[in-house]
C-alpha cells in the first residue's frame, strides 16, 4: 500500500478535500433502463427521496445521471436528458447539504445542472463526446472527473479487447487531461477514473483493480465505480446486479487499499462500514 495523496477541490459552496478519508459517492441513476437499479428512480419524487436518504446513509457526494451507460445503450438528446435530471435537482434545492456531481457529455446538460445547483461534472467519456465540456467546467469553477472509456456505451462490447489496457488506460486518461488542462481548467479541479466496465474484459478489470496504485503517477485524485458491475456478477455465478453486494464490498475495499479517493456506489450504507474499515487499515499502514 502507498501513502495517498491530499487533495482540495474548489466548489461553489466550498472545498472539498480528498484522501484523508475516502468519500462516497451516491449514485442516483434517474433513468427508466439503468442496468443496476431497474429504473427505481425514474420518477421524479422516488429520484428525490432515494437522494435525501442516501446523504442520511453517509454520502458524501451525489452523482446525477438521466443517460443510461450500460453496453448497448443509445443516447438521448439533451432535452430529453434535462427532462429527467432538472426536476430532480430543483427539488433537491436548499434540502441536500451535500454537493451535487452531474454525470453527463454534454455541454447543455452541464451548462443548465450548473446553475440548478450541480458543482462538479463527471464525463465518462473523458472529453471525447464533446471537448467544450471542460470549458463549462472552467466557466462554472466546478471540478471535472474524467473516466477513460473503450468507444461508446452503444459500442463497448462490440471491439476487440485491448492487448494492453494498462496502457490504453493510461494513455487515454493522458489525453483527457492534456486536453483539458488545454482548455484552461486548473490541475487541482481534475479527478481521473479508469472506468471499470466500460469496453474491457472482466479480466481487464481485475488488472484495473489489483494495481490501481499505477495511476497516482498521474498526481491527481481518483475516482472509481465497481458497483454491482458484471465483472462482479461473472465471478459469483452470473449473480444479478441486486445479488452483487458483497462482491461489490470486496471491490471497494481493494479499490481504497489501491489509493481510490472516492468510491461511487449504490448501496450507501453498507459501503461507509466498508470505506471505514478500509480507511482505517490505511492508517494503521
Amino acid at each position: 500500500m502507498q501513502a495517498r495523496r491530499k487533495f482540495a477541490l474548489t466548489l461553489p459552496s466550498g472545498v472539498l478535500v480528498l484522501g484523508e478519508r475516502t468519500l462516497v459517492m451516491g449514485v442516483l441513476n434517474v433513468t427508466p433502463d439503468s442496468f443496476s437499479d431497474g429504473g427505481h428512480f425514474h420518477e421524479t419524487e422516488n429520484a428525490v427521496k432515494h437522494a435525501l436518504e442516501m446523504q442520511r446513509a453517509g454520502a458524501d457526494l451525489i452523482d446525477i445521471g438521466g443517460e443510461s451507460a450500460r453496453p448497448g445503450a443509445i443516447g438521448i438528446s439533451a432535452e430529453e436528458e434535462l427532462r429527467r435530471i432538472l426536476p430532480v435537482l430543483r427539488g433537491l434545492r436548499r434540502r441536500l447539504r451535500i454537493p451535487i456531481s452531474v454525470d453527463t457529455c454534454k455541454v447543455e446538460v452541464a451548462q443548465v445542472a450548473l446553475a440548478a445547483g450541480a458543482e462538479m461534472i463527471n464525463d465518462i467519456s473523458g472529453l471525447r463526446a464533446d471537448p467544450e465540456l471542460a470549458r463549462v467546467a472552467k466557466r462554472g469553477g466546478v471540478p471535472l472527473a474524467l473516466m477513460h472509456i473503450r468507444g461508446t456505451p452503444k459500442t463497448m462490447q462490440q471491439l476487440k479487447p485491448a492487448k494492453n489496457i494498462w496502457r490504453e488506460v493510461e494513455r487515454g486518461l493522458r489525453w483527457s487531461v492534456e486536453r483539458a488542462l488545454k482548455a484552461g481548467v486548473r490541475r487541482g479541479q481534475l479527478l481521473i477514473d479508469p472506468g471499470i466496465g466500460f469496453g474491457k474484459t472482466v479480466t481487464q478489470n481485475y488488472e484495473l483493480l489489483c494495481r490501481l496504485d499505477r495511476l497516482q503517477k498521474f498526481k491527481l485524485p481518483i475516482l472509481i465505480g465497481t458497483s454491482r458491475k458484471s465483472f462482479i456478477g461473472k465471478v459469483l455465478g452470473s449473480a444479478p446486479p441486486e445479488q452483487r453486494l458483497f462482491g461489490t464490498a470486496s471491490s471497494v475495499a481493494a479499490s481504497i487499499l489501491a489509493g481510490a479517493h472516492i468510491v461511487r456506489v449504490h448501496d450507501v450504507a453498507e459501503m461507509v462500514q466498508v470505506v471505514r474499515v478500509a480507511d482505517a487499515v490505511l492508517r494503521a499502514g
